[in-house]
């Protein structure tokens, strides 16, 4: 197991950064979130040993699970073989939709959350981290693509919720992320990706969104290459790291 995901994580960061290198950016530009929804927490402990530690969920109900699971995990490994054996702890992303009676059961674990499409969800982040005293990083949601099936506000209306966020205790708006409509063709995202690019370009020209708003969360397994030549500094990947890769249940 170790010895695939280690081969598959090495492929993933030559693709990226030869994708970076097709574009003229450095390959540390781009930060890679891997996406532990399939896998085992077993994979997971794993994947921590080799140095990854930005990992994505999009369930909460998983999240927290898991979260909980490798915590468990790394204080154990601190009682037996002592501090410099234990693992880095991970940032746990928040990268599917979050429901506003969720967000009490994922702040204590996700420290950034990539699905603010609305008000009222900030409104619940800001209140629950004034709680915690913590202040929790967001992306704006986007649906660019316009697909009625997808979260996300309106391009238009992006500026308006950025505006509104930053005045909110305990949040830090760092970009904007979107989903592109799913295609064989890895291709067909670069119109999405571009123009989520464009917006975040246009936000920055016309508002003072701080030195903080410097993301896009885009790209996916099938397209992070793409997304990436469009300015893509975190990408989303699963399927791609963890192809082949299997483990016990713990």
């Amino acid at each position: 197991m170790r010895r695939r995901l280690s081969d598959n994580l090495k492929r993933v960061r030559d693709r990226i950064a030869s994708a970076c290198e097709r574009c003229g950016r450095s390959a540390n530009s781009v930060t890679l979130i891997a996406v532990t929804k399939t896998v085992e927490v077993d994979v997971i402990r794993c994947l921590l040993d080799l140095g990854v530690t930005e990992l994505g969920e999009s369930r909460v109900q998983e999240l927290t699970k898991r979260a909980g699971m490798i915590e468990e995990y790394r204080s154990r490994r601190r009682l037996v073989a002592g501090p410099a054996d234990v693992p880095p702890s991970p940032n746990w992303h928040m990268i599917g939709t979050l429901q506003r009676n969720k967000v009490k059961h994922v702040l204590p674990w996700a420290r950034t959350i990539h699905s603010v499409d609305s008000l009222r969800l900030a409104e619940d982040i800001s209140t629950q981290g004034v709680k915690l005293n913590r202040t929790t990083d967001v992306f704006v949601q986007v649906n660019v693509s316009e697909e009625k099936t997808k979260h996300g506000v309106v391009v238009g209306a992006a500026s308006y919720l950025i505006d509104q966020i930053r005045a909110m205790p305990n949040l830090r708006v760092i970009g904007l992320m979107t989903m592109a409509p799913w295609s064989e063709d890895p291709q067909a995202a670069r119109p999405h990706f571009a123009r989520l690019r464009e917006l975040f370009e246009d936000i920055r020209h016309e508002r003072d969104c701080g030195p903080e708003f410097a993301h896009l969360s885009m790209g996916m397994s099938n397209d992070f290459e793409v997304a990436i030549e469009e300015g893509a500094t975190m990408v989303r990947i699963g399927t791609a790291l963890f192809e082949g890769v299997t483990a016990s249940v713990p």
